[in-house]
């Protein structure tokens, strides 16, 4: 699950698997038994089950590893459990509320616009480098007080966090990305500013408050998790309609099923196919599997989005499904896409994300209608090589008018 042809297609394997069972244990090499959940069922009861930590520090307490990493990398709020998730989430959480989104809604339009003027001076363009990842960087930069002038250095730390195959890179980019948020949370709290981080700083819940430690760890959280995620949204998403011509149209027309199409569009190839780690504290059935304690589990987001057993014809794009808002029970989907997973590790930043997507979309489809693939539609596109996001290395186009 590590090889390029994974990353180029991951569905014909990840379908291979889910057909054998919901559950199915995988040989990974390293002595670890572990377990890939497949089915949109057992992924989403895995995602909200409390015997499934993701404390990693304590998995690996007693394991000895060559690794690197910077704390504030290896312990975020991602790899704690209750209580303790939850303390740091309440924490956090003000700044993504839907209320303070809507109000960020103007600027990230502006951001977009913007971005799209740039485009509209050329007759082509790499959709990924000149709008889907500067859209979320400049967004989080901005909440985090992020200065211009460091923005393309947190970028690359942060694309480096995701190297696949590359412990070594992974871990410089670690310490580097921390490092820099360790020197930006004292300059905010010796000068505090109207950002999310000097509301961190200043964040209390009666006589609580986070860490340095945990400050630090949960800035590097946001701006990694704020940006990766959301580029690859944009991407892949832009990717599906530019091979689309019907959709593409009849979305630039009605502009109302954009948020319908976010939704879609995160369930058809969602940016994370396979979850961060979990493992079993003590024996599980899942999915008609036994799961012993100390097993490893691979929730995969991108296989349980194509569940034939939860969607109707699964491989396309059709924006007739219920959105998420809609808790009728019909026939082919009684529940959503599991992209922002789901439990008490939901994606805080989830309706950034899809305000930024919708925007993106939005503005893309009106101001470029004849936008088309630069390349021909059997040619593969470019995508990275990481761990755990999944998303273009470029997509190229041709804007036309």
């Amino acid at each position: 699950m590590d090889s390029a042809e994974f990353s180029r297609d991951p569905y014909p394997l990840l379908a291979a698997l889910r057909a054998r069972g919901p559950v199915q244990r995988i040989g990974t090499g390293n002595g670890r038994t572990t377990w890939v959940v497949t089915g949109w069922a057992a992924a989403r009861a895995a995602l909200a089950d409390a015997r499934l930590s993701k404390d990693t520090a304590r998995y690996f307490a007693d394991r000895p590893s060559g690794r690197d990493l910077a704390p504030a990398v290896s312990r975020t709020m991602l790899a704690t459990d209750p209580p303790e998730h939850g303390r740091l989430r309440k924490l956090a959480m003000t700044a993504f509320t839907p209320a303070a989104v809507a109000r960020l809604e103007p600027r990230i339009r502006e951001i977009a616009a913007e971005l799209a003027d740039a485009l509209a001076a050329r007759g082509s363009a790499d959709l990924m480098e000149e709008f889907a990842v500067p859209l979320p960087i400049a967004v989080i930069s901005e909440l985090l007080g992020v200065p211009d002038s460091d923005r393309a250095a947190v970028r690359q730390w942060s694309n480096e966090l995701f190297a696949a195959a590359d412990p070594d890179t992974v871990d410089r980019a670690s310490h580097a990305l921390s490092d820099y948020m360790t020197q930006l949370i004292s300059a905010r709290r010796a000068a505090p500013g109207d950002d999310v981080l000097s509301g961190l700083i200043a964040a209390r819940d009666a006589s609580d408050r986070l860490s340095e430690p945990e400050l630090v760890s949960l800035a590097v959280l946001l701006v990694v998790a704020g940006h990766e995620t959301t580029t690859h949204l944009i991407g892949n998403g832009m990717l599906a309609l530019l091979q689309d011509d019907a959709l593409r149209a009849r979305l630039a027309a009605e502009p109302a099923l954009l948020p319908a199409a976010v939704e879609e569009l995160l369930r058809y190839d969602a940016p994370i196919t396979v979850a961060t780690f979990r493992y079993a504290t003590e024996p599980i059935d899942l999915g008609g599997a036994r799961i012993a304690a100390g097993d490893v589990v691979l929730v995969s987001p991108g296989a349980a989005n194509r569940d034939p057993a939860q969607f109707t014809a699964p491989d396309a794009v059709r924006l007739d499904r219920p959105s998420r808002t809609d808790r009728r029970e019909r026939a082919d989907r009684p529940g959503g896409h599991l992209s922002f997973g789901h439990g008490p590790h939901h994606c805080l930043g989830a309706p950034l994300a899809r305000v930024e997507g919708r925007i993106a979309f939005e503005v893309l489809l009106t101001r470029f209608p004849d936008m088309r693939l630069a390349v021909e539609r059997e040619d593969a596109p470019e995508w990275r090589r990481t761990r755990l996001m999944r998303g273009l290395a470029r997509l190229p186009v041709t804007l036309g008018r």
